[in-house]
């Protein structure tokens, strides 16, 4: 079965849908026509883009170009993780954490992925690496970002209930144990919804391009567990990495909090 080619046409057909949303929202004073008018013109502008990248780079499969893309990846999700956040840490250190937590999650998985079970010859062809990754990125970047927004936004609300819960002798460990957990499970949520819907009430996005694409189901059903799995996974280490870095960013060494750290709410 061939795949049916969409046009310019039936592009702008659903891009109107967009615009209804944002004339409701801005009628209603939502304050969100703008930012659905942004995200969906930069989505256009970043798929064609990466689309004629992929299409170059499958062609002259270079380690080194895949290196460099996967590394704008990286550092352009780092960005949005800070960028949805109400109270960021100061400085170059949410940035920084973040980025770290990405790649020793999503990148060590997708390297485990490619070279021991997918195997496609050469181990890193873009074909299979890059939209691993970029699934692994995405996925991991929003759950680092609801969880870290959680995580600072809670220890600002609860600051004196941290600071009576050190006097009495908790260690900053302790002391922010419950909000550390209430933001893990918060970050969590996307990725076990997710996976706990697949099936029944969605067909997530890699089995039903593949179905489109005219692979067979129950392959296409085989790549989607896959994907969940590792974008689960991912997630899941991501946001605890980036968690234990955020904990210990916010208490000094002698256990006291400094929410001076964190940037004020806009």
């Amino acid at each position: 079965m061939n795949m049916i080619s969409l046009s310019i046409w039936d592009l702008l057909a659903t891009s109107s849908l967009i615009l209804i949303l944002a004339a409701i929202s801005f009628k209603q004073q939502f304050n969100l026509h703008k930012q659905l008018i942004i995200a969906a013109i930069r989505a256009t502008i970043q798929l064609f883009l990466i689309g004629f990248i992929l299409r170059w780079l499958f062609g002259d499969i270079n380690p080194v170009w895949l290196v460099v893309v996967a590394g704008i990846m990286l550092l352009a999700a780092g960005r949005e993780v800070i960028g949805r956040q109400q109270r960021p840490f100061a400085g170059g250190f949410g940035y920084l954490s973040s980025v770290l937590s990405m790649f020793l999650s999503s990148f060590i998985l997708v390297t485990a992925t490619l070279s021991i079970i997918i195997k496609p010859d050469p181990w890193f062809s873009p074909q299979y690496a890059i939209p691993l990754l970029g699934m692994l990125l995405g996925n991991t970047m929003n759950g680092i970002s609801i969880s870290m927004d959680r995580l600072t936004s809670t220890a600002w609300q609860q600051q004196q209930v941290i600071e009576q819960r050190l006097m009495l002798g908790e260690s900053s460990a302790q002391a922010l144990a419950d909000i550390k957990k209430e933001a893990m499970r918060a970050g969590m949520i996307p990725s076990i919804n997710g996976m706990a819907s697949a099936g029944i009430v969605a067909l997530p996005g890699m089995m039903t391009g593949q179905i489109l694409a005219g692979s067979p189901p129950l392959e296409a059903v085989k790549y989607q567990l896959l994907i969940l799995f590792l974008i689960s996974a991912g997630s899941g280490f991501g946001v605890y990495a980036s968690l234990e870095l955020g904990s210990r960013r916010l208490f000094d060494q002698r256990h006291r909090l400094r929410l001076e750290r964190l940037k004020s709410a806009p």
